[in-house]
């Protein structure tokens, strides 16, 4: 038997109602997209600038959050949605995830002799930045289902999809 949570528009999302893996997993990699794009470009332009490691960690850490945020802002809008709702959307979404994620890659890339010092040219830099993604994706995949489980994070984009 398939769980599904009735969509606003007349059809079902399967497995909504018990916030499935396959769903988890979508969510994460959409948040992870964001997130290696925003980590990538904050810490390339800190590091080839040579700011202080907080000050390409923060970078780094803006730049997730707006990639990510603007990756699930765009199709909402699309659909026809305020800019000012969609925000809303946005932030209800992925918040909670991006953070999570933030916090894990940013800490693997910190506790990596020598990666932040590294320098754009070194498979050391780039090594440990998709480990440290990696783990952060495999350890927000479990987070990502229990908020979609209970109707939070990815699972209210559902209601703007057509």
């Amino acid at each position: 038997m398939t769980n599904s949570t009735p969509h606003p528009h007349g059809h079902a999302h399967p497995g909504a109602a018990t916030g499935s893996w396959s769903q988890a997993v979508s969510a994460t990699l959409h948040c992870l997209t964001g997130c290696a794009i925003g980590e990538v470009l904050g810490l390339a332009v800190g590091t080839a600038l040579g700011l202080s490691n907080l000050a390409t960690i923060v970078l780094a850490v803006v730049l997730a959050f707006v990639f990510g945020y603007a990756l699930t802002i765009t199709p909402v809008l699309r659909a026809g949605v305020p800019f000012a709702t969609a925000l809303g959307v946005a932030f209800a979404a992925d918040t909670v995830s991006i953070t999570v994620m933030e916090v894990i890659d940013n800490a693997i890339v910190l506790v990596v002799p020598g990666a932040m010092e590294a320098g754009l040219a070194s498979w050391l830099f780039w090594g440990s930045l998709a480990f440290a993604l990696a783990v952060a994706f495999v350890v927000t995949v479990p987070v990502n289902r229990w908020l979609i489980s209970r109707g939070r994070g990815h699972a209210v984009v559902h209601e703007y999809h057509h």
